[in-house]
């Protein structure tokens, strides 16, 4: 239970971090950016950049799940209900500000992102597949 509780909050705040620092790449990489991100009026390259950190923030956060918690396959699914959760409504705040596919593609991807991340990390751990076959079928 202990090692669940530290991966959701590892989980959580690999999330923050990664999407955090990416997003500080993209003010410094696309002309307009910070003035875009105080309007929320993006360009299609801008929008695309955002999803990419999403996705690579997904990723890396459910990988850091797999690996301090290999055995427990839920904590993944927790941490992406909670921030769905979380984003959701900021989504419907900022409905009109993007387009639908936007805002799908962010909150579908999301939760199965987290899992897929924390899939391949506790997959790729040395001994689990000792203990996968050990384990009843």
């Amino acid at each position: 239970m202990k090692r669940s509780i530290l991966a959701f909050i590892a989980g959580l705040v690999a999330w923050v971090l990664v999407a955090s620092v990416l997003n500080r790449g993209l003010r410094a990489l696309l002309d307009g950016y910070t003035a875009a991100e105080l309007q929320m009026h993006f360009t299609l390259a801008m929008m695309a950049g955002r999803l990419i950190i999403a996705v690579i923030a997904s990723l890396v956060a459910g990988g850091i799940i797999g690996a301090v918690d290999p055995s427990s396959p839920r904590v993944p699914w927790v941490l992406g209900v909670i921030m769905l959760a979380a984003f959701l409504p900021a989504h419907v705040k900022l409905w009109n500000n993007f387009p639908i596919w936007y805002h799908l593609t962010f909150l579908v991807t999301l939760l199965p992102l987290l899992v897929l991340g924390a899939r391949l990390t506790a997959s790729g751990r040395p001994g689990k597949a000792a203990a996968d076959a050990r384990e009843p079928a």
